[in-house]
């Protein structure tokens, strides 16, 4: 007869599981770290400790998926150690890969298709409010969508929590326990600490700059005023603690001299930068559409043709409009310098030039150009993909997807009787609804995925290196949860459902019959009752 599992030893098995994923953590946490500086020989030796001591907690806990990504980030580490401390992109590519996959260890066996990020937060988030009863409303909200929360009632709670353990992140109303008191409070927690904790400042209605001056010196890096909507403030509170995903900035340099692009490569490479050099100026185009470059950097004269005239073609391109151009040459004529970046151009560097001013340079247009590229993709309400882009985003996956000959899935949701919601509860509910779906997705699915906002309450996902089968039983995991969520509603607390509609790519499809599938796979998911993921094979 099998004996009974004992309660204790598999309790115990999950606190060693627990503190291997906080040593990957960890790991993570100094990867993040490291892209905004010059890499040197103590960051690596920091990490390469950090992974050695994952190695030994995972080997003696008895957790071969970390064994094996500890031993692979070891080995990527030496071969950056045997190439003189230089990382190249292919580096750069391999371990950020891996940080990816490491990223996602933490989840329960079967779970990796339907989120990639590491477990909730292991510190909570303080949430620091006048209303008492709305930031106990609040942090259970927070909760819900996996995020430990604590609302804490008086100034002595925030002290004493505070003295106790530091939280993930602070939600402070500026006027807690009187007017401006908040401003003081949080100031007076940040004191002495090497690295400031993630502060966000609250203010019922709308502050004035002298308020919000004030908030920035006392560390605050967000401020939210009016009602606190738990999707944005989520959002917030996880680009300022997430450690899950780093994406390098990449750059397409253009030079007919190997010996300049090399240099120029090698000192962005030392920076975390990805780079691909192209010496023929004339496959500039092809390069763009298959490497996605954040920045392109062109030499003024090459043979071919001249970097005013290649920015101009570049330019042609409504794709690329927005993607800024350095001119990196030894031309110092000031005139021909103003004239090079009023064709196309965005800046002017003159060679010889310093590594950290053309690190400098890079990073911030960079960092700009995505930022401003984010707000022209994405939907305004919901923060994800809008129908243009995400139609864009189909397309390419879908040529990869061939060319690598892997499977693509795509798939249509829609929330159900939404027009009911509007009339009955008004547009406001309505719109928390659609920003509930959309942050519940993106929780829910790989960061690898793509989602968008199809248009009102209409989503689509583009779902790379996924069969059908996979992406169905994603989409409905992701269904029956989704149900769950109780809005609260005047009279009776309200939930939503949605239907979907899910197909693959194949030989005969493109992205716009895809698309036309994926609908009509949603229609009969409708047709068919409602509250159902429909896969059309």
């Amino acid at each position: 007869m099998t004996e009974p599992e004992d309660p204790s030893r598999e309790q115990l098995k999950q606190h060693f599981a627990q503190r291997v994923t906080h040593q990957a953590r960890h790991i993570l946490e100094i990867w993040q770290r490291l892209q905004s500086s010059q890499w040197n020989t103590a960051d690596r030796d920091e990490l390469a400790n950090a992974n050695l001591r994952l190695l030994r907690h995972a080997e003696r806990f008895e957790q071969p998926e970390h064994v094996r990504l500890a031993q692979i980030i070891g080995q990527a580490l030496q071969a950056v150690d045997d190439n003189q401390g230089r990382l190249s992109s292919d580096s750069i590519s391999e371990l950020n890969r891996l940080m990816q996959q490491l990223s996602r260890t933490g989840l329960r066996q079967g779970d990796h298709l339907e989120q990639t990020r590491l477990p909730p937060l292991p510190k909570p988030v303080y949430v620091v409010l006048q209303d008492n009863v709305g930031a106990e409303r609040l942090a259970r909200q927070l909760e819900f969508f996996g995020v430990g929360a604590q609302a804490l009632g008086s100034t002595h709670a925030f002290l004493a929590s505070m003295a106790e353990r530091y939280p993930a992140a602070i939600v402070m109303d500026v006027d807690f326990g009187g007017q401006g008191v908040g401003l003081q409070l949080a100031a007076q927690a940040q004191e002495g600490l090497g690295q400031k904790l993630p502060l966000l400042f609250f203010s019922l209605p709308d502050a004035d700059t002298p308020t919000r001056l004030a908030a920035v010196r006392a560390g605050g890096q967000e401020f939210l005023t009016g009602t606190l909507e738990t999707s944005s403030l989520l959002e917030k509170i996880e680009s300022l603690t997430c450690v899950t995903q780093y994406d390098p900035f990449k750059v397409l340099i253009v030079d007919d001299s190997r010996t300049q692009a090399r240099h120029t490569e090698r000192i962005l490479n030392s920076a975390g930068v990805m780079t691909r050099t192209l010496f023929e100026p004339l496959q500039a185009m092809t390069e763009l559409a298959d490497f996605q470059p954040d920045l392109i950097i062109l030499d003024m004269y090459m043979p071919a043709c001249t970097g005013t005239e290649l920015a101009k073609v570049i330019r042609h391109n409504d794709r690329y409009v927005s993607v800024p151009i350095i001119y990196l040459s030894a031309e110092d004529n000031l005139d021909k310098q103003l004239d090079a970046m009023s064709e196309g151009g965005d800046d002017f560097l003159t060679k010889p030039i310093k590594p950290r001013h053309l690190i400098t340079t890079v990073r911030n247009r960079a960092a700009r150009a995505r930022h401003l590229k984010s707000r022209m993709v994405r939907d305004s309400l919901t923060g994800l993909y809008n129908h243009t882009h995400i139609l864009q985003l189909l397309e390419d996956c879908s040529l990869r997807a061939r060319r690598e000959g892997k499977p693509l899935s795509f798939a249509m949701l829609d929330i159900d009787h939404f027009k009911k919601v509007n009339d009955c509860h008004g547009h406001p509910m309505g719109d928390r609804v659609i920003k509930s779906l959309a942050l519940f997705l993106k929780q829910r699915l790989r960061k690898t995925d793509y989602i968008g906002r199809y248009g009102g309450e209409e989503f689509a996902i583009v779902m790379p290196d996924t069969p059908l089968a996979a992406a169905h039983n994603v989409l409905d995991e992701i269904r029956q949860r989704f149900a769950e969520i109780q809005y609260p509603a005047q009279g009776t607390d309200l939930s939503c459902t949605f239907s979907a509609g899910v197909v693959e790519l194949n030989d005969d499809s493109d992205a716009l019959l895809l698309a036309a599938q994926a609908d009509e796979a949603l229609y009969r998911a409708k047709h068919l009752g409602r509250n159902r993921v429909h896969a059309l094979p």
